[in-house]
């Protein structure tokens, strides 16, 4: 399952992260790796930002980058 699919108040914890070369450094960057629990805070109507508790600080995200994302 990606991080896209989560829904509105679950708590997951990254499995693994795709994606290649600048991209996944950046998410790197936002405090998402292995092992780390992430919270669903708020799905915009569109679906598109979703807002995340990562560390205990909020993160909004794109769509794209949360497929980007694997969880279990």
């Amino acid at each position: 399952m990606v991080l896209k699919d989560v829904k509105v108040g679950q708590t997951v914890k990254v499995v693994k992260l795709t994606g290649e070369g600048p991209v996944r450094r950046r998410i790197m960057d936002m405090g998402i790796t292995k092992g780390v629990e992430i919270y669903v805070r708020k799905v915009a109507p569109l679906g598109d930002p979703m807002e995340l508790t990562v560390r205990g600080y909020e993160l909004s995200i794109r769509k794209a980058d949360a497929e980007m994302i694997e969880v279990g």
